[in-house]
């Protein structure tokens, strides 16, 4: 069975919201923002939940929407750089999609994120601290990964054509 889903994972600030909406927009696919959803679902935003809820209570609301995105098909998912540290979050979305991880240097990281308020885990942090939660995460978004991308000297338009090809070979 094919899977329709495209699943986009990866750190923080490698540009998945935006080869989301443009790889839904060239395969005519409904796009799906995970930390979005999470932010409709309770009338706040990501900073808010995490101030008034803490990370714990975020990442339990993102695993509900996980669950939900594996009975949707032809969706394009952006999806939050924590959802690959609940195994559970990728069963359900490795259920039904193709799995591709945006990846870039830390360094360009840092770069886009040190003075970005909107980032709760990252706001603040030395680029040593960023480094520190990339590498917690990485041989996770290595482990699920069906496709990889270095999208540090790529536009969005490059990228998201790239995953389309790959998309429709399988």
């Amino acid at each position: 069975m094919k899977k329709t889903n495209i699943i986009l994972i990866g750190f923080m600030a490698t540009g998945k919201t935006s080869v989301g909406k443009k790889i839904a927009d060239l395969l005519k696919m409904d796009f799906l923002d995970t930390d979005l959803l999470i932010e409709k679902s309770l009338g706040l935003t990501v900073p808010e939940i995490f101030a008034r809820f803490g990370e714990k209570y975020f990442r339990e609301k993102e695993s509900q929407i996980a669950k939900e995105m594996a009975s949707k098909n032809n969706v394009v998912v952006a999806t939050g750089g924590g959802i690959v540290l609940n195994p559970d979050n990728m069963k359900f979305l490795c259920s039904n999609g193709i799995i591709a991880w945006l990846k870039a240097p830390v360094e360009l990281i840092y770069k886009r994120i040190r003075f970005d308020s909107y980032r709760p885990l990252s706001y603040n942090k030395s680029i040593e601290e960023i480094e520190e939660m990339y590498k917690k995460r990485y041989d996770l978004y290595e482990r699920y990964a069906d496709f990889c991308i270095d999208v540090s000297k790529k536009s969005v338009e490059s990228i998201a054509g790239e995953i389309v090809t790959y998309y429709n070979r399988i």
